[in-house]
């Protein structure tokens, strides 16, 4: 199936991206690298992103070590609202206009989530960082991805990973896993491919927004695969 041409993009950034090479916590350099990679990606895009909060705190990791889930996740929350800060601040250091729209109520730091408002600022080329996901618990970082995605209008998910795509098995425990360049929805549910939660992918599957799945460690992958170009994999509607 042939690449279409995308305009609107909704970024989706894993927190432990932004480690780099730590353990645990924001590496500034990484944070750098990624900002002047979405600063080349948004010439000629409209871009937002949803970034987790797994490098910080994971609500789902935090609840099996006996936290109430939904306090687990509100602080999970609020790890995403850090690295978008994080996010915010090395952007703008380099020239790029951005707002942070907070699902959780915070004004001293952010604004809060008003989709009108995200739009308008969307069509006047700033970067919005949605953070907070959803604002409820029990929901993922990815499945508020596919919901702003929706909500703004999005033509495409990029889903940045440490891995080059989707496999039919762990590449990093089976040694021949293969890749799909293109694989349906409907098969990365019904054979739960380790793409995003299902309910993240059955809204991007309901609202026909591809999930285009690549590797954001890999120097200059952004803006690569955003021209068609480099190693990734879409998830779109048959036919």
């Amino acid at each position: 199936m042939p690449r279409p041409r995308f305009n609107r993009i909704l970024l989706k950034l894993s927190g432990e991206v932004l480690m780099g090479p730590e353990p645990f916590g924001i590496d500034p350099a990484t944070v750098t690298r990624i900002a002047e990679e979405i600063k080349e990606a948004a010439l000629g895009h409209s871009l937002c992103l949803v970034v987790g909060g797994g490098n910080i705190f994971r609500g789902l990791a935090g609840a099996a070590k006996g936290f109430d889930r939904a306090s687990a996740d509100y602080m999970g929350m609020l790890a995403t609202v850090m690295n978008a800060l994080a996010l915010q601040n090395a952007l703008e250091k380099i020239g790029v206009d951005t707002r942070v729209q907070s699902a959780i109520p915070m004004a001293t730091v952010s604004e809060p989530y008003i989709r009108r408002r995200a739009v308008r600022h969307m069509e006047k080329g700033r970067v919005v960082i949605f953070a907070a996901g959803t604002g409820n618990p029990f929901f993922t970082t990815d499945t508020a991805a596919a919901l702003r995605a929706a909500e703004m209008g999005c033509d495409a998910l990029f889903k940045g990973t440490s891995v080059d795509g989707v496999y039919d098995a762990d590449p990093k425990k089976v040694a021949g896993a293969n890749r799909y360049d293109s694989v349906s929805f409907d098969k990365v549910l019904s054979d739960n491919l380790k793409v995003m939660d299902a309910t993240a992918v059955a809204l991007c599957r309901d609202n026909n927004i591809p999930i285009v799945v690549f590797n954001i460690r890999e120097p200059g992958n952004l803006a690569s695969v955003l021209r068609g170009e480099g190693v990734s994999t879409v998830v779109q509607k048959e036919g």
